[in-house]
């Protein structure tokens, strides 16, 4: 499993959000460095976001792709894209970032 993971819950349907589309960037100076994505399965899961790939000290950024996930279900929402960044200060940890998502609201927190 990826050392960094998420879990969406679409909360006006009271279900996971599946097939939503997630993208992974880690900052390298100015710049922002695609380093994965994926989407989430049946059950609003994305695991494998970095891959093999070593998880290393620095600021990430999680980016939702919201609207395009409900305009395929013919819902308007308010937000396109949800960026979350976060820093990680120590590799060895498990870093979960669930997202709660409605088409006019959304919340993160730190999960487990």
């Amino acid at each position: 499993m990826s050392a960094i993971t998420t879990h969406v819950l679409d909360t006006s349907h009271g279900r996971p959000a599946a097939e939503l589309k997630i993208e992974l960037h880690r900052k390298s100076g100015e710049e922002w460095k695609s380093i994965g994505a994926g989407f989430t399965d049946e059950n609003g899961r994305c695991g494998g976001l970095l891959g093999e790939a070593p998880l290393v000290v620095g600021t990430y950024r999680l980016t939702f792709h919201a609207g395009a996930y409900f305009n395929a279900q013919h819902v308007e929402a308010f937000y396109s894209d949800i960026p979350v960044v976060f820093e990680v200060r120590d590799a060895r940890m498990h870093f979960h970032v669930p997202l709660l998502l409605s088409p006019y609201g959304y919340s993160t927190y730190r999960g487990s």
